[in-house]
């Protein structure tokens, strides 16, 4: 089985599988989480792009980061489980269970390694300013070792992706840049931000930014986009991006929805990528 092919398995029909609990709409339902216990659904799956996302821990993924997370197994083990059918039984939380799973950072150093440059090429990133912005992080979970895309934040802790894998090292924090720019820009992700910087043919960010790296850190956020006359907002197409922009609306009054320019793509990589292949086929 390949990892495309491991991806594809339903991960609605997988969740109903384990009875977990749900609300469904036609394109997506939110389940009870099955990582702790709760009386509101945080846990949204796209029944069109199967994938899932968890609202109350800020991460998401395909079904092969799901079985990462499930069964705390590394990516070999997981493709072993999915090839097997045969998902080992999990107890689902009746209170809230703590998490023994740490990621332990190992080694930073400047971003070079093959695997995580085509990654970033098949996500349409300027490689170049990529490494300008990120760092290759080597880091273990449960003793095995790893490496990933790092983007620093501003408690030095890292947000970690690579093709299998979206994470972080703790400290969990968002990322600023302050130039002295009287008008700010917002990304819910670092991958959205590198987005923007590629369409746009730059190295550095023009304006002062912030980088939420969940949209759990949004109240973190508001005294960094205060301080600004207006709000350029980068956030996604998805009810979480158009939950946070409500807020800052509230909060600041001024902000500049620029999630009309990639509609209706999800977020602004998917913009990119889309561009670039129509881009490509025109050629």
């Amino acid at each position: 089985m390949t990892s495309n092919q491991a991806n594809s398995i339903s991960i609605k029909e997988f969740l109903d599988g384990m009875n977990i609990p749900k609300k469904g709409k036609t394109c997506y339902g939110m389940y009870f989480s099955p990582f702790r216990a709760e009386t509101v659904p945080s846990f949204k799956v796209d029944y069109r792009k199967n994938l899932w996302y968890d609202f109350g821990s800020g991460e998401g993924g395909t079904m092969i980061d799901l079985v990462m997370k499930l069964y705390r197994c590394n990516f070999r083990e997981a493709m072993k489980i999915l090839e097997s059918g045969n998902t080992p039984t999990i107890i689902l939380p009746s209170k809230p269970i703590p998490h023994t799973e740490k990621t332990f950072l190992r080694d930073v150093r400047p971003l070079d390694n093959l695997a995580l440059i085509t990654y970033l090429e098949q996500r349409c990133i300027n490689t170049d300013m990529a490494r300008c912005q990120c760092v290759e992080v080597h880091y273990s979970v449960n003793s095995q070792k790893y490496y990933a895309v790092g983007f620093k934040n501003d408690a030095d802790g890292y947000e970690l992706r690579n093709r299998y894998f979206k994470g972080s090292v703790s400290p969990k924090d968002i990322t600023t840049f302050s130039l002295e720019t009287t008008n700010c820009m917002i990304f819910e992700g670092f991958m959205d931000y590198l987005s923007y910087l590629t369409l746009n043919n730059q190295f550095q960010p023009q304006m002062n930014t912030v980088v939420l790296n969940s949209t759990a850190h949004l109240e973190r956020a508001m005294a960094f986009l205060k301080r600004h006359q207006l709000v350029h907002s980068y956030l996604d197409n998805d009810t979480a991006g158009r939950e946070v922009l409500s807020e800052i609306s509230k909060q600041h009054g001024y902000v500049d929805n620029m999630s009309v320019i990639y509609y209706p793509y999800k977020d602004l990589n998917e913009y990119l990528v889309n561009q670039l292949n129509i881009n490509q086929l025109n050629q």
